[in-house]
């Protein structure tokens, strides 16, 4: 083989092998912060471990996403990893991760910040009803009393931090407001502008589900002439480079996306490379990361 300069065929040794030590992952936009980040951690942790990776983008549609998973099955891919949590479905449709659980069928499914229950798939999520909770108290104690909630989705993510945000309002006696949830983009200029068309929007503190809506009402604050956080608290989630970007700097909640992505590859090379049982839910505590724009 050295005298005559071989070089092995890997597609042809993946076929005797039954193995390509190759990895699919898929997430719904490369562009998005957290989406980028956790494809840069899965491809480092799999090159340590001997594997290549392709990766798609799938968008946010159901029938997009079920297209490009139904395509990645066809590359002969080891297993499949999803990222985030608009592939666990809305709470809309219960039949909207079926596809998921026949893709399991073929190959192990891992999902990064999303849980759906089926044979064969392994889910890793942030702690997000919690996180949320814990925030939402502390404004309280604070004083608060007008927190606005801002998402820019369905998700199951997005459904977990609305959840905990409920929790912490009904435990201390507040009404839950639906005039206090408000809907919009992850886009700072977009939340920006649209908080500035409501005029009779009344809030003290803001928890948002990303760092970009975040930032967003922190702009929103200083047109307004609103003193950040003597006047309005804000809390941002995923503590992005956005949250360090920004002034005042940005409090945020770390939902640990490192630490999810390193236990994916962890169970996944247990499970393919010595046939181990592993868990199939595993759910990481956030932290509070305290900067500028909060005072407890």
């Amino acid at each position: 083989m050295r005298e005559n300069e071989y070089t092995p065929n890997v597609f042809a040794r993946g076929l005797g092998l039954d193995s390509m030590k190759t990895v699919g992952i898929i997430c719904p936009n490369i562009s998005d912060h957290y989406m980028a980040r956790a494809v840069a951690y899965l491809e480092e942790s799999l090159h340590e471990n001997g594997y290549d990776c392709i990766l798609g983008c799938s968008g946010y549609k159901q029938e997009e996403r079920e297209s490009y998973v139904k395509l990645m099955l066809s590359k002969r891919i080891d297993t499949l990893v999803l990222v985030g949590s608009s592939y666990a479905g809305s709470s809309r449709n219960e039949f909207d991760t079926d596809y998921i659980r026949e893709a399991a069928e073929t190959t192990p499914v891992f999902m990064i910040n999303g849980r759906v229950d089926g044979k064969n798939v392994y889910c890793a999520c942030a702690d997000d009803y919690h996180a949320t909770y814990e925030v939402t108290t502390k404004l309280i104690k604070r004083g608060k009393k007008k927190i606005l909630f801002m998402y820019d989705s369905d998700s199951f993510s997005a459904r977990q931090k609305m959840a905990g945000y409920d929790a912490a309002l009904s435990e201390a006696g507040y009404p839950v407001r639906g005039d206090l949830k408000f809907k919009t983009k992850n886009n700072i200029e977009y939340t920006r502008d649209l908080l500035l068309t409501y005029k009779n929007l009344e809030f003290d503190s803001v928890v948002a589900t990303d760092d970009g809506i975040a930032v967003g009402a922190l702009k929103y604050a200083k047109v307004k002439g609103i003193s950040v956080p003597e006047e309005l608290s804000i809390i941002g989630y995923n503590d992005s480079i956005l949250a360090v970007g920004c002034e005042p700097e940005l409090t945020s909640i770390d939902s640990k996306l490192a630490v999810l992505c390193k236990t994916t590859i962890d169970h996944m090379i247990r499970l393919l490379g010595k046939g181990e049982e592993i868990e199939p839910y595993v759910c990481v505590p956030c932290n509070v990361v305290k900067r500028c724009t909060t005072d407890f």
